[in-house]
Parts: C-alpha cells; sequence; structure tokens
C-alpha cells in the first residue's frame, strides 16, 4: 500500500475493526483485484454478494457512462419523472408477482429494511415486528432493532420497541405471528448464520400465519437476489410471495442501491397522512438506476444463472476434506464449517496470502464464505480449491 494512502486510510478514515485488511486495490476485472504491486488475487466473495456480474462489466460501465453523460442528480427521489428509475421500476416489477407492482428506490440494504419496517406500520397501524434469532438486515438504528445479539447492540440502545425474535426454520414458534403484528421479516436463506436455506414447511407456515393475521411477510432478498441462488430471486424456488420484497447489493450492479417493493395499494400509503411518510435525497440515483438495469439486461442476455446449479456442484465435488465438517448453502452461496474460528481464520489467511479472497460469517465464525462472481468459470473454480484445500490440509498437519 502506498505508505501516504495508508496513513490517510488509518488516521482520517472511521475503521468498523482494529485490525482491518488493509490490502490495497487499484483495479479489479472479471473475478480478479489487484493490488498495487500486481499481485492478482481470485474474488471468492464479491463484495459480499455485490458484484455478481465480477468486475469491469462492460455494459454495466457503458450505461454508466451514458448517464454521467445526460445528468446525475436532479431532485429529491420522487419528485420528477426520470427514465432511470422509471425503466427500472418497471423492469423489476415485471420480474416480480403481479402484487409486487410499485418499488420504492434508496441507497442499501438496510434503508430498504428500514423503509419495509415503516410501511408495515403505517399500513397495519401496529407495532409489532417478529424476526429471526441471528439473522442480520442492517446496521442502522431500525435495522439493528432486528438484531437479536446483545454484543451488537446494547451500547446502542434504546433501540425499537416490540420486537420479538423466534429461531430460523422453526414452524412451531411461527405461532408468535398474531393479531398483533405489524410485519414478520425473513431471509429465505439465512446469510450470516452461514447460508442456511429456508424450509418450504417453514415459509409455507409463515405464510399462512400472516395471511390468517393480516400481518406483512417481509422477505429479505439483499443477499440472495439476482441470480445468486439460481433463480433470480430466492423465493422463486418455494413458489410463496411476500408482501414486502428488500433488495440491495447486487441490485445496482457494483453501484450503491436499494429498494423495497410491495403492492403500489400499500406503497400510496406513505404519500400521505403524513405526506412525504418516507423520503430519500439520493435514493434512486440515475447513475445507479442504469448500472442496474444493465445488470438485470446482462443476467438476462447470458447463461449465468443458468450455470450457478452446476458451478456450485463443482465446489461440492471439489471439497472435499475430513476437516469440512459441513457445507451448506444454496447456489452460489456456500459455507464450509470448521471445528472452530481459529482454525476457519487460519485458513482466511492463508488463502489470503495465496492470493485467495474468502470471509467469515457474522453469527457463524467457525465458517467460512464462499460467494464468488456467478461469471466465475470452472478453471477459476478449480484454481480456488485447490488453493483452499492446500491451506486446510496446513490445519490438519499442524
Amino acid at each position: 500500500m502506498n505508505s501516504t494512502h495508508r496513513e490517510f486510510f488509518l488516521q482520517h478514515q472511521a475503521q468498523t475493526t482494529e485490525f482491518p485488511l488493509a490490502l490495497e486495490f487499484e483495479r479489479a476485472e472479471g473475478c480478479y483485484l489487484y493490488d498495487t504491486q500486481g499481485k492478482a488475487y481470485l474474488d471468492l466473495i464479491s463484495g459480499i454478494s455485490v458484484s455478481n456480474l465480477g468486475h469491469g462489466n462492460k455494459h454495466v460501465a457503458d450505461a454508466i457512462i451514458k448517464q454521467v453523460n445526460s445528468h446525475m442528480h436532479l431532485m429529491v427521489y420522487g419528485e420528477f419523472v426520470q427514465a432511470p428509475q422509471a425503466r427500472l421500476a418497471k423492469k423489476l416489477t415485471s420480474l416480480l408477482p403481479d402484487a409486487l407492482d410499485c418499488v420504492y428506490f434508496v441507497n442499501s440494504g438496510a434503508e430498504a429494511t428500514d423503509g419495509a419496517m415503516k410501511l408495515a406500520k403505517r399500513v397495519t397501524g401496529r407495532s409489532k415486528i417478529v424476526a429471526c434469532r441471528k439473522a442480520y438486515h442492517g446496521s442502522t438504528h431500525a435495522a439493528l432493532s432486528l438484531n437479536s445479539e446483545e454484543i451488537y447492540k446494547n451500547r446502542f440502545r434504546p433501540l425499537l420497541p416490540d420486537i420479538h425474535f423466534i429461531d430460523f426454520n422453526n414452524i412451531q414458534q411461527l405461532d408468535c405471528i398474531d393479531e398483533k403484528t405489524a410485519c414478520f421479516i425473513v431471509e429465505v436463506v439465512a446469510s450470516e448464520q452461514g447460508y442456511i436455506p429456508a424450509s418450504p414447511e417453514f415459509l409455507e407456515t409463515a405464510r399462512k400465519r400472516c395471511s390468517e393475521n393480516c400481518a406483512l411477510l417481509i422477505f429479505d432478498e439483499i443477499q440472495t437476489g439476482f441470480g445468486r441462488t439460481g433463480k433470480m430471486f430466492a423465493f422463486e424456488h418455494y413458489n410463496i410471495a411476500p408482501d414486502i420484497l428488500l433488495l440491495g447489493k447486487a441490485l445496482g450492479a457494483g453501484m450503491p442501491m436499494g429498494a423495497f417493493i410491495s403492492s403500489q395499494r400499500m406503497m400510496n400509503t406513505l404519500a400521505k397522512e403524513p405526506i412525504l411518510g418516507h423520503i430519500t435525497t439520493f435514493g434512486g440515483h440515475p447513475v445507479c438506476c442504469s448500472a442496474a438495469l444493465a445488470g438485470i439486461e446482462e443476467l438476462e442476455q447470458n447463461n449465468y444463472i443458468y450455470e450457478v446449479d452446476a458451478k456450485a456442484a463443482l465446489f461440492k465435488q471439489r471439497l472435499k476434506h475430513p476437516a469440512i465438517r459441513h457445507l451448506n448453502g444454496k447456489g452460489l452461496m456456500m459455507s464450509l464449517r470448521f471445528d472452530s474460528f481459529e482454525q476457519n481464520k487460519f485458513i482466511i489467511d492463508k488463502c489470503m496470502n495465496d492470493g485467495l479472497i474468502v470471509d467469515w460469517f457474522l453469527f457463524a465464525a467457525d465458517s467460512l464464505r464462499i460467494t464468488p462472481p456467478l461469471t466465475i468459470s470452472p478453471d477459476e473454480i478449480e484454481h480456488a480449491c485447490e488453493i483452499l484445500i492446500r491451506n486446510i490440509n496446513l490445519v490438519t498437519s499442524n
């Protein structure tokens, strides 16, 4: 790292931990990041499920440049008709069930969570929100209220009241959804627990309980959306539709963007009593919307989503080792569980030294994250697995 840049980074940029990786990359292309010395790193986490199309996609870059040359920010969200927003909203709703026909664009997944919580309270007139333990929906004040783990939230109290937690995939605990419930928010794949898919029975029962009690079912697809699981959206595997859908991460095709999507009838409640019931300055930024639309076009015009299952199968075929206690996941979102965080961290650090970027999970520190770009090739998968197995062998030999 350039010594000046490193100094600026450490002294003037807010940190999220006391031990940042502090790698400095100067360019990225395809599935690789390149540091200032020209060393290539194979990206096996896609910026945490953001870069589904890899890095430097030409169609996305061209769309960004074209929009920048036309205009950037014009007005706070929702006042002016802007073609990139309108076209993207139309495209997104065309991919979804008929009831999900109205999009509110924001800047991140956490903002989408906040907006959806407000919408659920506004529509139902209720305050009770049910969420799952060890789920991650964002770090803003409202989204943090949905985090069950005290270590992450006890220094920031008071948070939102009337939040009730159940265990993911525990059907009996869904009785917590009652006539006082505004919404149940759930990930279709429990991401930070190590990519655990929801059982069909769990989501079916959740849908039934919400419908019976006039509560809203919210699916958080911030990590799972846009082909990650082998479908455009993960809920398509279950044939169950939510009342509100949360999107982020890969939505912007590398640009910062989020959205919550519901019916026009429900979304219109945010425009009255009071007006401006939800507002954002930069939500739906025209450059981000242009990138997002180009990203969806790339997914539709290529076979990336259809190749997910075969690529996932290749990973599973190559990643067989006695030290791997379990392999979880859905599509190209997988986790390898080891005996301890110490083992996992050793493997992660060794892989980074060998030019392979992997990571752990917030609520599954003993598990290693694998979420490569959907564009990863079979040869790149073979290379990644060789590095992983070599470093797993180092653990077992010590």
